[in-house]
């Protein structure tokens, strides 16, 4: 351990598209709730980001919108869309969650599809949208995560935002991104525009070149070319997600059981931040 990291706890930014207790039990919600208590417990030091989607019970989970980080607009394809943020509690650990909100994308009372399963055309710009609130919202907290693990394909616009559109800002300039996929996903393609969409901020296509078909395991391919590390949320994933992620070369964790997920996940967080600290000197 160098003496920075003896010195100031490691700052762990999780960002989810499911946690629990504010969404049903699955998969990516339960694992969130797991580690996020286990790494706060560990000693590390955390914040914890996911959607507002509109069926989470706000009076039940005492949700209320922070008005010194709300009130910012976001340009999503070339329109002005309002940034809310919310915050909660988890009862039993009292560890604060925030929200991200915005009326237009999360407001109907389903998550990322409608009730006979069809998913939301917009699910592409709600992903960019979620990408962008947290990090204008972890700015304004003036925090600045050591780690960044993105769980679920909601999550995989961010390591593209960090690296590209913030590449320049002292709050993420020593974040190492880990990105977990899981084994939830979507049929077909995102919008066959997202690529054109994020044109508005820049990007050129060489930086988006998976999406050009934006399938479930190249949105996958995209995070994972701009995170530092991989880590396996779900035992099985779709298979070209799974390929890439062994061609990749990147440090990878392999899908780890309840009993051993927090002891992991911790170590991974301390050998990626690690990692980063040797390339900085």
């Amino acid at each position: 351990m160098n003496f920075h990291n003896f010195m100031e706890k490691t700052r762990v930014l999780f960002v989810s598209q499911e946690i629990n207790p504010f969404l049903p039990e699955s998969e990516i919600a339960s694992t969130l709730r797991q580690l996020i208590q286990g790494i706060h417990d560990s000693g590390k030091e955390i914040r914890v980001f996911m959607p507002r989607y509109g069926c989470i019970n706000e009076r039940r989970h005492q949700l209320h919108e922070v008005i010194r980080l709300s009130g910012m607009n976001l340009i999503i394809d070339d329109t002005d869309h309002p940034l809310i943020i919310k915050v909660a509690s988890i009862p039993q650990i009292r560890i604060q969650v925030y929200f991200i909100d915005n009326e237009e994308y999360f407001q109907r009372k389903s998550v990322l599809a409608d009730n006979d399963g069809n998913y939301f055309e917009d699910n592409d710009e709600r992903s960019i949208f979620f990408a962008r609130g947290v990090l204008e919202t972890v700015k304004k907290l003036g925090w600045a995560p050591d780690v960044i693990h993105c769980h679920g394909w909601m999550t995989s616009m961010l390591p593209l935002y960090v690296r590209k559109f913030y590449e320049d800002d002292p709050h993420f300039a020593d974040s190492k991104i880990i990105f977990s996929p899981y084994a939830n996903g979507f049929a077909n393609t995102l919008d066959p525009k997202l690529q054109q969409k994020l044109r508005f901020d820049e990007f050129v296509d060489e930086d988006t070149v998976h999406l050009e078909n934006p399938t479930l395991a190249n949105v996958h391919k995209m995070a994972i070319q701009f995170s530092d590390a991989v880590a396996f949320g779900s035992e099985s994933i779709d298979k070209e997600t799974e390929d890439h992620i062994r061609e990749c070369g990147k440090p990878t964790l392999e899908y780890k059981p309840e009993d051993e997920r927090v002891e992991a996940f911790s170590e991974f967080y301390d050998q990626v931040n690690e990692m980063e600290s040797a390339l900085a000197e």
